[in-house]
């Protein structure tokens, strides 16, 4: 422990600055206490000016007395410590066990704030994860070291949707062990309550690590929370040889915080009111993410937003597509048809996905089957929408298989529901019943050998 300061100048809101230091560094960890105030509050430095620090409190500042209070500065960073034994167990967004089960005993202490992967060291991710989703799996393939981020908007079902995929998801063609690391921001008690009862009742808690940030906890744990789940899951990935599946949910309750803190220190605001290091801070996290040369271990991000008033031109979605490979897109329209998981597929994208697929991946006939469905779907909705305004009579007797196959797509293919885990090969086969929809000379986009092999028979 270093030296402690009785020097605590204003404390606004969650900042509190404290004067006359000596040797402060930026992200040290302060512990604040006074007496008769129980355990000591805990902060970080976030900025220095000359003999000034600026901290960021992890609690309320409610009841904290300037004149009795003293601030010690510890000389290190926030640590979160790690052991295998975080599999199966509930932490809270500071990384305190809230399961009631005994305290962690570490094999080591991380910095929580870590650094991005080196470009030079990174590997090129090419294996595919199945998530059980025909949606993700067949026509916008999660691979493994990737980032694919999904779009939400208010009131559809994406935390049914991570829940499935942290239940579901596996590593093709290999024994070696896998690990989800579940990150929840600024979630409701509700919200909370079901992760950890789904996760249990299904037996997935057993390879997982879950962090809970609830809305009522204070905004600037909320700051820390996604980087105690990256910080396990590297321990996990390069340390333990595992390939881990990170999944954050909600990526916009992580950037009100940001901007929330960058208000109460008077920063010039950048788009929509947000810091203008956004992008930046977005990074910090999402880069944390992907293979390393030389090591077994991986980590696949699925970072989860919601966008406010539906629009992808928002800072948040856009930054974070600029930062990813790809997203995938849900539907209010297709939720209002009764269709779950809602993907909408064709503004969906995976960046990545022809590294993941193929002969020895998944099928032979995966890419072809793949830009067969996109293209036949995208005409059927055409055709449909042509209909709904000419009338069916104005429809040709191809374009009206086209509408039908649209219809069967959605409602067979999209339309599994939350509970239903595809293999791949599952995927494929629905997806060549539903082009048995067309004529065969409709099937441009598939080779000759294919389609004697899978369609013909």
């Amino acid at each position: 422990m270093r030296k402690e300061y009785r020097t605590i100048k204003e404390v606004v809101g969650p900042l509190m600055l404290v004067e006359q230091v000596e040797g402060v560094k930026y992200n040290e960890l302060v512990k604040i206490s006074q007496s008769g105030d129980g355990e000591p509050r805990l902060g970080r430095v976030l900025e220095v000016d000359g003999d000034k620090a600026l901290v960021q409190l992890f609690a309320p500042s409610r009841g904290l007395k300037i004149a009795a209070a003293k601030a010690a500065f510890t000389g290190k960073a926030i640590e979160l410590k790690v052991s295998h034994d975080m599999l199966g167990r509930v932490f809270d967004g500071m990384g305190n066990p809230i399961d009631g089960g005994a305290d962690i005993l570490p094999e080591k202490s991380l910095d929580v704030n870590g650094s991005p992967i080196n470009p030079v060291a990174r590997d090129y991710p090419n294996e595919f994860i199945q998530t059980g989703v025909s949606a993700i799996d067949g026509l916008n393939t999660l691979v493994r070291g990737q980032k694919l981020p999904v779009f939400s908007v208010s009131g559809l079902p994406h935390a049914d949707l991570a829940a499935q995929i942290a239940r579901q998801a596996k590593v093709k063609n290999t024994d070696d062990k896998f690990a989800v690391v579940f990150a929840a921001m600024g979630i409701t008690y509700e919200e909370s309550e079901f992760f950890t009862a789904d996760f249990r009742r299904t037996g997935a808690i057993d390879r997982t690590v879950m962090f809970l940030n609830l809305a009522n906890d204070p905004a600037v744990e909320r700051i820390n929370t996604p980087r105690m789940a990256m910080t396990a899951a590297e321990y996990l990935a390069f340390e333990c040889g595992m390939h881990v599946l990170v999944i954050m949910t909600d990526i916009t309750n992580y950037a009100e915080a940001l901007r929330e803190i960058s208000a109460a220190r008077r920063e010039v605001p950048g788009r929509r009111g947000y810091p203008g290091y956004l992008y930046t801070d977005l990074a910090t996290i999402y880069e944390r993410a992907g293979r390393i040369r030389g090591k077994n271990g991986s980590i696949t991000l699925i970072p989860i937003l919601t966008m406010p008033e539906d629009d992808k031109t928002h800072p948040i979605p856009d930054l974070t597509g600029y930062i990813t490979e790809g997203q995938i897109i849900l539907s209010r329209e297709l939720y209002k048809k009764g269709l779950n998981p809602p993907i909408d597929v064709l503004p969906s994208l995976s960046r990545l996905k022809d590294k993941g697929i193929g002969n020895g991946k998944t099928r032979k006939d995966h890419a072809d089957t793949m830009n067969q469905l996109f293209s036949a779907y995208a005409r059927g909705k055409d055709a449909k929408e042509l209909s709904s305004i000419l009338g069916e009579a104005a429809l040709s007797d191809v374009d009206k298989l086209y509408a039908k196959f649209a219809e069967e797509f959605e409602k067979v293919y999209i339309n599994q529901g939350f509970t239903t885990n595809r293999t791949i090969e599952e995927t494929l086969d629905i997806g060549w019943k539903l082009l048995k929809i067309l004529p065969r000379s409709e099937l441009k986009r598939i080779r000759d050998e294919h389609l004697e092999e899978f369609f013909d028979n």
